[in-house]
């Protein structure tokens, strides 16, 4: 439950928050699958799914074929649009600079993600892309979802690497 102003006192609004983290996480793991690095990703607007998607670099030969510009490509293709106002995105392991980079243009209002990258992340480590002046748009952020099953499937594909 959480307080609103209406008409100039407060009123009880029912608010239930839905993850989508779980469907991210059955992304992450198809990527697996298929011998990406396991990150999934899943956008929302208003409780529907507007899109989901893996990473895909290898099997695109695309560099920027991450789970979160895939998901925010489809989403947009979907909705005829080229920003996501309202939309909720979230991605199994903290976004990289140029991901970070691609939520904040795409205008997405919320990421929710999982495992911190001490490695290659752009959002709590590194560049910290939203922090910057440069940054025209900045998404309230919600780390640690998930973040033990999601730390474990990357932990889990890169121990089968080496």
């Amino acid at each position: 439950m959480c307080l609103s102003k209406g008409s100039g006192r407060a009123m009880a609004v029912d608010m239930e928050f839905t993850s989508y983290m779980d469907q991210a996480l059955d992304e992450a793991r198809a990527a697996g699958a298929r011998g990406e690095v396991p990150v999934g990703a899943v956008i929302v607007r208003g409780g529907v799914v507007l899109a989901a998607a893996g990473n895909r670099t290898r099997e695109l030969n695309d560099p920027t074929a991450h789970a979160e510009v895939l998901a925010i490509r489809a989403a947009c293709a979907a909705e005829g649009v080229e920003r996501l106002n309202g939309a909720d995105l979230y991605v199994t392991l903290e976004p990289c600079p140029m991901c970070a980079a691609a939520i904040s243009n795409a205008r997405i209002a919320r990421l929710y993600y999982g495992a911190g990258d001490p490695k290659s992340g752009g959002v709590a480590q590194g560049p910290r892309v939203f922090e910057h002046a440069q940054c025209h748009h900045v998404p309230e952020v919600y780390d640690g979802i998930k973040e033990t099953e999601a730390a474990a499937l990357l932990v889990s594909f890169f121990a089968s690497k080496r």
